[in-house]
């Protein structure tokens, strides 16, 4: 017997908002306060429910996703290699080209000013993104 998927009739932030309810262990307090924080940096960002169950945050493209593991709950940027991370956030998925993540453990604390700067500089990057004109093909 196949299960009916309501979560297609749900708005993504109310998604979240369960997924994070659902965790009820430290995992959703810190996706919570990072949700918050993302908010915060970008009041323009769009969440988005993706992948079976992957909150995402966006603005003109993706910005990051939130995962919660076992031991971690990761936040991975969609274009982290393009971003400059003088806090050093970026401590996941450092040999990438293009991707880079956050990983967070139980009693770890982000530095809240220096992950808005990173969620205002992804979004800002994917604006700029968005606004280049395509390049055409040399004939």
């Amino acid at each position: 017997m196949k299960k009916s998927d309501e979560s297609q009739d749900q708005p993504a932030s109310e998604l979240i908002s369960q997924k994070i309810a659902a965790l009820g262990d430290w995992r959703g307090e810190t996706l919570g306060i990072m949700r918050k924080l993302i908010k915060e940096a970008d009041p323009e960002v769009v969440e988005e429910w993706k992948w079976m169950g992957t909150p995402v945050w966006s603005h003109d493209g993706i910005i990051c996703t939130g995962e919660s593991y076992k031991n971690v709950v990761k936040l991975t940027f969609a274009k982290g290699a393009s971003l400059k991370d003088p806090a050093h956030l970026f401590n996941a998925s450092l040999d990438g080209n293009v991707r880079r993540a956050i990983d967070i453990h139980e009693g770890e604390e982000v530095d809240e000013s220096a992950f808005k700067a990173l969620i205002g500089q992804a979004a800002a990057f994917n604006i700029s993104g968005k606004s280049k004109p395509a390049k055409k093909a040399k004939s």
